[in-house]
């Protein structure tokens, strides 16, 4: 069964390519997410403020693409993304106001 992942992509509002995520990432749909972020090129900017559960299936897609992206995260994927090395690699920031790129 695969579970319930938003993808939408879109613009900043600085014309910076973004990426919306929502729901869950596992193993049963993190293959779309690679397809999301292969079909684009260049900076992205990932916003997981609606990702509720991030396995390592979406981890190992995130850290494909790591050197090009800035992750926009709520307070619950922080520590994982950092026990885990991402945020060494990619561009992390807190969501909120304040915190980093939003829009």
């Amino acid at each position: 069964m695969t579970t319930p992942l938003t993808l939408a992509p879109g613009r900043g509002p600085d014309g910076a390519a973004r990426l919306a995520v929502g729901g869950e990432i596992d193993m049963s749909n993190a293959g779309r997410l690679a397809e999301a972020l292969d079909s684009s090129r260049g900076p992205l900017v990932v916003d997981l403020t609606e990702v509720e559960y991030l396995d390592s299936a979406g981890l190992s897609v995130l850290f494909a693409h790591a050197d090009r992206l800035t992750l926009v995260v709520p307070p619950l994927l922080e520590p994982v993304l950092t026990v885990s090395g991402l945020a060494a690699l990619a561009t992390v920031h807190r969501s909120g106001a304040g915190n980093g790129p939003q829009g």
